[in-house]
This record gives structure tokens, C-alpha cells and sequence, in this order.
């Protein structure tokens, strides 16, 4: 299917972390009243990425192969060095073209930004702008490049409107156009490996929510690329898929263990998910987007800040009060540099993670909503000049009107999150044959 991309719809700009990062931002006054046990990752097993499993046989996987690259920033080896720079100066790799997505290969761009097609200073590849390529585009650069081998090595957060997995769901159904063979380097899903929110429905797809899957999916990108190949490619080829998905997997990684308990380094996948923290609350907090507060944009801490100049302290207290698994509110005022409300003051609060493995982030989103929507007569959705017909931001995030129209009407937390408890159940059965990792679900 055609979706608008992201780069149009968009407004106004869109260290090693150990186990002890567990505890950043979780003093003892915002301590959890409930005691959990922390989710870090077994010290007897070292979580290896995909990437740095492949390094170590040599590349041996791409062996013969003409390879195109789809990564960014975050396509890195343990020793910090970008894949790509790796396989180059390996020589073991024949690389025939990188293909950058939003925000770019290298990482120069903003939000629903890219980084133009050029020629790499360091390797002398050929970079492609892939970010907001269709099917078609897609498949005329793989053409182009002479690849017989898509290689994919983003880390994604774990969210359906995050866009990476849609560059990589795009490349897979070019793939399919051109015969090329499809790899993923596998990395963890940095906010575990369980399935949250609603599922997105056909009237509202769009750039930043391709096709029917639930709001934070839960799934490693291998993973999600082996379902998306059987469950929902098909549909959009004419009935055709890749023969295989290689899946280069994660050693040492279990599905309950959040990006702090993994011992990585975190890099930024894009210039607003600066912190692990920063993608645990963002399948929730992500809503904002679709608001007219303030998501944090233009501070140090987007989508942990939340805010507006209409808010004042009732929010903070009102969320304080409601006791929300693993997280907590403080009062806080910013003023964004950019964004929305740029060079306004303005009031909201600050999500801290007090327990990584407890929250539900959707869960989070819905209770700052619900509160913000009852506290505040300025609350408004915010509304999409460039599509019309589907006017309201909210409503590609979260896949439907329902959570706007119920929100709207009054409905508590409850009514909310009970609304979708059916559609993830259902959609938490159909990807069980595609997960590789084990570990303890929630």
C-alpha cells in the first residue's frame, strides 16, 4: 500500500549502560511503593548483538554476496565502530550502497528529516536517501546499486510509530520485487519483549503506522521482520514473501530484560530518544505528539518532559496520586528550544522511571491523557493540516478515533486500555511462532 511519509505529515520538526543504570532517576523519594524485582540480564550470559556475532565470523554471512546496508547511528559494533565502516575496511564485505533512513546514515538529521543521497567521506559508498521511499523507489536503488543482499542493522525502540521498522518493511516488499535476499543484524528491543496497546486499523495507516500491528509490538526487528514476511507481506505483493528472513541473532538476550539490564551502549537512534529511559516511555508518551502539549522537544529530556503553558502543578498532583506501575510524576517546568511553544515557559511534569520491568508505557500515556484532557479547558487535540480527511494527528498514532473519541467523551483509564484488551490478545497470539528469545513475560 501507498502511506504518506513522515517528512510530509510531520509540523514544525517531529556511556555503557549497566545494571546499575536501573536505578538512574529512582531516588528514594520517588521510590515505587511497590517492590519488583529488577530485570537484568543474567551476568553469566553477555548479550552479543547480531552485529558483533557476524563481525566475529569474519562476515561469513555475506560471504559472495552484493550487499546494500540500510542503517544509521545505531548500526555499531561493541568497539563503537559502525558496521559499515567495519565491513568496509574488513574487505570482506562487498558493499555496493548504504541506504539511509530518517535522520540519516551518519545521524545529521532532525525529525521527519533526511539526509540527501552523496558519497561517503570515510568509505567512498554510495549513500542513499531511502527515508520516505516507497516500494518502487526502494527497489530502483537496489537496482541501482547492483544488491543482491539487503542487510538491516537499526536499533529500533519498540514503538509503531517509531519509522524504522517501516523502512525496513519497505525494503523487505522491494526485496521481494527484486529477488534480493534479506538479513537482519538483530538487536534487543530496548523495552523488552512484551506486547502493548492498540492495534492500528487499515483506515488510518499512514508513515508512522504501515500495517496492523499493536502499538509498542514487543519484538526484536528480527523478530518483527519474520512476521510482518508471513502475516501481513503477502497481502501487499501480490501474494509473494521472502523465501527466508536471516535472522543474525542476539546471544545472551533474554525478552524480559529491559536496555539498561543489557550492559550496551546505548546510542541515540534519533535525536530525540536520547536515554534508555527516553524509549520506555515512549510508546505512551509518543501520544503527546497528537496534542497540543509540548512533548518534550527542544529540552534534553523529550518525552520524558511533558507540558504546556496552560499546565500548572494539579497535573502533576492529580498523576501522583494515581499510583502508576513503575513510573512517577514530578512537577516540572521547561521551554523548549524548538518545537511547539518554543521560548514559552512551560508547566507539565517529568516521567521518571522508577522500575524498568513494570511499566505498561501505553498505560502510562493513557493516565497523562485522561488527566490532561479532565484538568485542562486549553487541552486540545492537535489537527493535521496536511491530510483532511483524517484530520487528527491521534489518530495515526494510535490506529483509530476510538482512544480520541473515548478521551473526548470523558472515559476513565480503565474504559481506555479495556477497550483494545481483546485485539492484543489476539495480536499477542499471532506473533508467538515468529519470537526467537525466551525469558519470563509479564
Amino acid at each position: 500500500m501507498t502511506s504518506p511519509n513522515r517528512r510530509q505529515l510531520l509540523t514544525g520538526g517531529a556511556g555503557l549502560a549497566g545494571a546499575a543504570a536501573l536505578s538512574l532517576g529512582a531516588s528514594p523519594a520517588l521510590a515505587s511503593p511497590t517492590a519488583y524485582a529488577p530485570s537484568v540480564n543474567d551476568p553469566k550470559r553477555k548479550v552479543t548483538p547480531g552485529a558483533d556475532v557476524a563481525a566475529a565470523s569474519g562476515w561469513s554471512v555475506l560471504k559472495g554476496r552484493k550487499v546494500g546496508v540500510i542503517t544509521n547511528p545505531t548500526g555499531i559494533l561493541l568497539n563503537l565502530r559502525s558496521i559499515v565502516d567495519e565491513m568496509h575496511d574488513s574487505g570482506a564485505v562487498d558493499i555496493r550502497g548504504v541506504f539511509g533512513p530518517e535522520h540519516g546514515f551518519r545521524g545529521t538529521a532532525q525529525a521527519g528529516e533526511a539526509e540527501d543521497t552523496y558519497v561517503d567521506e570515510r568509505t567512498g559508498l554510495t549513500v542513499y536517501d531511502a527515508y520516505g521511499a516507497n516500494t518502487a523507489k526502494f527497489a530502483s536503488m537496489f537496482r541501482a546499486a547492483g544488491v543482491d543482499t539487503v542487510v538491516f542493522d537499526i536499533q529500533d525502540v519498540g514503538a509503531r510509530f517509531y519509522t524504522y521498522i517501516w523502512t525496513m518493511y519497505t525494503a523487505m516488499k522491494a526485496a521481494v520485487e527484486t529477488g534480493a535476499t534479506f538479513v537482519v543484524l538483530d538487536r534487543p528491543n530496548p523495552i523488552g519483549g512484551t506486547a502493548y496497546g492498540p492495534m492500528m486499523t487499515e483506515p488510518w495507516t499512514s508513515g508512522v503506522g504501515a500495517e496492523a500491528i499493536v502499538q509498542a509490538h514487543g519484538m526484536t526487528v528480527g523478530e518483527l521482520a519474520r512476521f510482518l514476511n508471513v502475516e501481513i507481506l503477502p497481502s501487499d505483493t501480490g501474494g509473494r514473501r521472502l523465501p527466508k528472513v536471516e535472522v543474525v541473532e542476539v546471544k545472551g538476550w533474554r525478552r524480559d530484560v529491559t536496555y539498561a539490564g543489557t550492559g550496551l551502549p546505548w546510542v541515540m537512534p534519533s535525536p530525540n530518544m536520547p536515554t534508555p529511559d527516553t524509549a520506555l516511555v515512549y510508546p505512551g508518551t509518543g501520544m503527546f505528539e497528537g496534542t497540543n502539549l509540548s512533548e518534550g522537544r527542544g529540552t534534553t529530556r523529550p518525552f520524558e518532559l511533558i507540558g504546556a503553558p496552560y499546565v500548572d502543578h494539579k497535573w502533576a498532583d492529580r498523576l501522583a496520586g494515581r499510583d502508576v506501575a513503575g513510573v512517577a510524576f514530578r512537577e516540572a517546568y521547561f521551554t523548549p528550544t524548538f518545537n511547539k511553544h518554543v521560548g514559552k515557559v512551560c508547566g507539565g511534569v517529568q516521567v521518571h522511571i522508577t522500575e524498568p520491568s513494570a511499566i505498561d508505557p501505553v498505560l502510562v500515556g493513557v493516565e497523562m491523557l485522561v488527566a490532561a484532557k479532565s484538568l485542562y479547558k486549553d487541552f486540545q487535540w492537535r489537527y493535521d493540516t496536511y491530510d483532511p480527511a483524517r484530520p487528527y494527528w491521534i489518530d495515526k498514532l494510535t490506529g483509530s478515533t476510538r482512544l480520541r473519541d473515548q478521551i473526548t467523551a470523558g472515559a476513565d483509564v480503565a474504559t481506555v486500555v479495556g477497550a483494545w484488551k481483546d485485539e492484543l490478545a489476539k495480536f499477542d497470539a499471532a506473533r508467538q511462532p515468529y519470537l526467537i528469545y525466551g525469558g519470563p513475560a509479564r
